[in-house]
């Protein structure tokens, strides 16, 4: 008898001696082997071993550890296109109860309605770049939910926002007229406002448990006998009576089901919680039952309604929907049962399924949305390995991809990869339609799976630069720890904000959330091998996108360990072909669109740094890259640059070496214009301008100033193919240096006259900063004239900038400059450049007192000089600041001093007399006109001053 032919005895006890321990493997041994002979037995046998599976099933450690996405089994492409907004989606999720107590300590006033939230919080979300905003919670809860929660032991607790009565606002929030003010305020903003649907479940006391009983999975009979129901009704509906499972509340079972006690037509019914079979039952919630027509309607008619309030909609739980899954859970055709307690029982055939719901849900949910209000976003909390189908067959606009955060704090980076490879060579659409986080509102916290540390902001770097929708949870940027249950009304820990935290969010994070256009979409999206030696390190994760001519390359290592090698060529994604498709690669020069000849210059995003590579060396070799642990780089600002002849850039690339720089511009310069640079530092070199100053070392000093002044204005002359006179200027430039340094000798001319020698006192340098400013700008105020005496003024202040000198005049006034200074670098670089371009300001003089009033208008008029006096405008009077300009006017006094002790010898005291009093009567104007502009010159044109 039997498949082997043996004894019938022998054979009826082969099972027993095969598994004298397991009655299931027995089963599983008859149902394998005898199927053909048991014929119509083959289905109770089924029944048994999935009534096995219901007791065997170990529960409550969720939906376990993220897999690689596969794809063999995906149905059709039916993609939902995007809207032009939708891929530039960055969203910000609030616990809404939490965030207005949050609130209402930050702001230091009562905020418990949604139209209370300050416009200062909605400029703040919209400034750090989010233009989504995801309000958990904002619906009508079941009080049930609340009783339930209080009578096991948290006096405060709320309904959980997964239990809801209804689809409207809830009323405590403001209801929908506060609603509706938020909404617009927000949107003035660019900020969408998003919401959940929990499709799946209502609450266990909810509109439709009181209306409708007859809509939820539920039997005549409690699925186990030792259900007791004896405790309160949670039902306020004296005609409707809802009652938990007794051992709910000593914790010693979770029960499946509640009974439902109709008392007006005296029926009973033990209705199922909500499941999806990885946990427990939710006890607060009753499990609608979607093979009634009825029922998927009333469902499809609360979104669109919900879709008419908000733009974006997240499904809570959405795999559990899907005709697979459905099935699987609550009518498991036989054998497929176990996944929820005495639910195998109640099986039906695949055949039965499909007649009851002929069509995905989800499906016709999307559908009707393209058809009545096309203009929502639909996004699917979905896992177990249906992301794909979602957003490819089942046409949500967006998934959750959990593996994004599961597989990256655990570091499994080859598995991560592997999930964007297999996606990449399947559909590389399906990619931007995932939704990326590194927390959920059920999972911890960001700061305790990744720290505050470098992974934390590697990983958070990629969320924002890869394609799909990122997603950042409620206290991720002020660094939280405290995870908000669902019931929560306040946040029960007092945390202030990490400082810290958020300040480097602000300085690499939103910057990177405002280009979210550049990392949104797939088209150009290339994913790379790193290559350390013959060995990919999957540690590594390496991508570049494209979007015109913006290029951006990304480099983010995450292990606590260093790497080095080559980035050169991408892995494999599909490229669509009619019907068909075919899988490509790339290397990084096709991925960046990179020419063969020339250079690229690219900066990083994270450091700051400038880097230059010769476009052919990444042609042929790739991009070498050195890594430490939880490094990333962000390459972008690319520029490709060709060599001139005389090699400037080829030059600059043998100089750098690979190293980074904070201004390749600088570095060029440097370049470029060493032969200016280098005599120009020594001239301006802080142990120089010391000698300068030292009685004792001054004559020596001075020659060998003079020697290198030589080289320098010969340098310059080459540079500008001038026809100057560079001895000429060369003696000019020595001679007022000794003026300047001997400006104390000119006092014994002036012994009898007290007020000249006050002011020549006030005016002359105190410090060696204030020495350092005027030496450096004896040294630039002529080099233009090397040119031609046309305009050498501004050509003299021009080449400060293009020959990038005020790098040079920042470390010597930085190395020189005491605590007893109280002008600042900035302020000092800025008066060189306008004693550079105003150095004839006295030519208008013409020992008339008069026409030097008119000259400080023409003075006001240069824009420099507007920026150091701080110009601004304020009830359409412009101001100027007191202090700048008392310190201006005392530069160019000084530096118009200088000028007439050097050519006006014969007249100094009459000539430096007018000079004073042109400097008290600027004086006197400014402080008569309360340091308004209009009206001090207006006093100076009056001439009663």
């Amino acid at each position: 008898y039997g498949p082997d032919n043996e004894n019938f005895i022998k054979m009826l006890q082969t099972p027993f001696k095969l598994y004298p321990h397991s009655i299931h493997e027995q089963l599983e041994y008859l149902y394998k082997n005898w199927s053909e002979l048991l014929d119509e037995f083959n289905y109770k046998i089924l029944l048994a071993l999935d009534l096995i599976r219901e007791e065997e099933l170990f529960r409550g450690l969720g939906p376990g550890k993220s897999r690689v996405h596969e794809y063999d089994m995906e149905g059709i492409e039916n993609f939902t296109p995007d809207r032009d907004w939708m891929p530039k989606v960055v969203m910000l999720a609030k616990n809404v109860y939490v965030w207005l107590d949050q609130l209402s300590k930050k702001y230091q006033k009562p905020i418990s309605k949604l139209h209370e939230i300050p416009d200062e919080e909605l400029n703040t979300i919209s400034g750090y770049g989010f233009n989504a905003l995801w309000l958990i919670g904002i619906w009508e809860r079941s009080e049930a939910s609340k009783k339930i929660k209080r009578w096991c032991g948290n006096p405060e607790a709320e309904a959980s926002a997964y239990s809801l009565y209804d689809y409207t606002i809830a009323n405590d929030l403001g209801g929908e007229g506060s609603f509706q003010n938020l909404k617009e305020r927000a949107l003035k903003r660019g900020i969408r406002l998003a919401s959940d649907m929990v499709p799946n479940h209502t609450g266990i006391v909810s509109k439709w448990t009181i209306e409708h009983p007859d809509w939820f999975i539920s039997l005549p009979y409690p699925p186990f006998p030792s259900y007791q129901y004896s405790g309160e009704s949670l039902s306020s509906n004296s005609h409707i009576g809802i009652y938990l499972e007794d051992k709910y509340f000593n914790r010693s079972d979770a029960a499946v089901t509640f009974k439902h006690i109709d008392f007006k037509n005296n029926q009973t019914r033990y209705v199922y919680h909500g499941n999806d079979g990885t946990s427990f039952p939710w006890n607060d919630t009753a499990q609608l039952n979607y093979l009634i027509p009825e029922v998927r309607e009333a469902v499809i008619q609360n979104i669109l309604r919900v879709s008419r309030l908000f733009p974006i909609i997240r499904f809570d739980a959405a795999m559990t929907l899907t005709k697979k899954h459905y099935q699987r859970l609550w009518f498991p055709e036989p054998g497929t049962g176990g996944a929820i307690p005495s639910r195998s029982e109640h099986g039906i055939s695949k055949a039965e399924f499909n007649k009851a719901m002929p069509k995905e849900f989800w499906r016709e949910v999307v559908d009707r949305i393209n058809k009545e209000n096309s203009d929502t976003l639909l996004l699917a909390e979905a896992f177990w390995l249906l992301e794909g189908f979602f957003v490819r067959t089942l046409g949500m606009h967006r998934v959750y991809n959990s593996a994004f955060m599961n597989m990256l704090r655990d570091e499994e980076n080859s598995m991560y990869r592997l999930v964007v490879k297999n996606t990449l060579e399947f559909d590389p659409e399906i990619l931007k339609r995932f939704v990326n986080f590194m927390n959920n509102p059920d999972e911890e916290t960001a700061i305790k799976q990744f720290g505050t540390g470098d992974k934390y902001f590697g990983i958070c770097l990629m969320m924002v630069t890869m394609p799909g929708l990122p997603m950042f949870g409620h206290g991720q940027l002020e660094g939280y720890h405290e995870k908000y249950g669902m019931e929560y009304r306040r946040a029960y820990w007092d945390e202030n904000i990490d400082v810290g935290l958020l300040k480097h969010h602000e300085k690499i994070i939103f910057p990177m959330l405002k280009k979210r256009y550049l990392f949104a979409e797939v088209t150009n999206f290339i994913l790379y091998d790193f290559w350390t030696g013959n060995v990919v390190d999957e540690d590594v994760f390496a991508y570049s996108n494209l979007l015109n001519n913006e290029r951006t390359l990304v480099i983010y290592h995450n292990k606590f360990k260093e790497t080095k090698g080559f980035i050169k060529n991408s892995v494999g994604f599909a490229v669509k072909k009619e019907e068909d498709k075919e899988i490509k690669q790339k290397t990084l020069s096709e991925g960046l669109n990179l020419p063969l000849n020339g250079y690229c210059i690219f900066k990083d995003h994270v450091k700051g740094l400038e880097y230059i590579r010769r476009n052919k060396d990444i042609h042929d070799k790739g991009l070498y890259i050195e890594l430490q642990a939880y490094q990333i780089f962000i390459f972008h600002d690319f520029r490709i640059v060709q060599d001139n002849q005389f090699f400037h850039y080829a030059q600059l690339f043998d100089f750098l070496r690979g190293k980074g720089v904070l201004n390749m511009d600088d570095a060029l310069s440097d370049v470029i214009y060493q032969p200016i640079h280098s005599p120009f530092k020594k001239l301006i070199d802080v142990d120089k301008i010391n000698e300068l100053l030292d009685d004792q070392t001054r004559e020596q000093a001075i020659n060998r100033f003079s020697s290198i002044m030589d080289s320098l204005l010969k340098q310059v002359e080459n540079y500008m193919k001038g026809t100057g006179n560079t001895k000429k200027i060369r003696n000019l430039l020595i001679k007022k240096i000794n003026i300047g340094l001997n400006y104390k000798q000119y006092l014994i001319n002036f012994k009898e006259d007290p007020d000249l020698i006050r002011f020549i006192n006030e005016i002359i340098p105190k410090t060696p900063l204030e020495w350092s400013i005027i030496i450096s700008w004896v040294i630039l105020h002529q080099l233009g004239r090397l040119k031609s005496e046309e305009s050498y003024e501004l050509r003299s202040r021009s080449l400060i900038d293009e020959w990038h000198l005020s790098k040079f005049l920042s470390n010597t006034f930085k190395e020189i400059s005491t605590e007893n200074d109280t002008i600042s670098l900035q302020n000092a670089i800025q008066l060189v450049k306008i004693m550079t371009s105003q150095q004839n300001w006295y030519d208008s003089l013409k020992l008339s007192d008069l026409n030097a009033r008119i000259t400080l208008e023409k003075i006001f008029q240069d824009i420099e000089v507007q920026q150091y006096l701080y110009f601004n405008r304020y009830k359409e009077v412009l101001w100027f600041n007191k202090e700048s300009f008392m310190e201006l006017i005392r530069w160019l006094v000084l530096i118009a001093s200088s000028n007439i002790l050097d050519i006006n010898l014969s007249s100094l005291k009459e000539n430096l007399k007018l000079i004073a009093k042109i400097y008290e009567i600027w004086k006197n104007a400014a402080k008569k006109a309360n340091y308004k502009v209009n009206e001090a010159l207006n006093l100076l044109k009056e001439g009663t001053l």
